[in-house]
């Protein structure tokens, strides 16, 4: 399976079947998904905080990041991101 570094390698597809023909051969590199929801909106800056979860949990999260190739950090950040903007509004 080839890894993709550059949004500009994926290609616009002319169908749904195209589209999946090709990530069935092709997969985003990691750091080309972290670098696409790490985008801080409220500033650059970070602050590192602990939290404690079940470590079942930890497990499931750390299963469906892989499964999106994703880091299970950011996507966690990026749930947290999404709910606060529900919130908000």
């Amino acid at each position: 399976m080839r890894a993709i570094a550059k949004w500009e390698e994926v290609p616009i597809f002319d169908s749904e079947e195209a589209e999946a023909e090709f990530w069935a051969e092709n997969k985003p590199d990691l750091r080309l998904m972290e670098t696409a929801v790490s985008g801080n909106p409220e500033g650059s800056e970070s602050v590192a905080i602990s939290l404690r979860i079940d470590p079942r949990m930890l497990a499931r999260i750390k299963r469906l990041a892989r499964s999106r190739y994703l880091n299970y950090q950011s996507m966690i950040k990026q749930w947290l991101s999404e709910r606060l903007e529900r919130e908000l509004h």
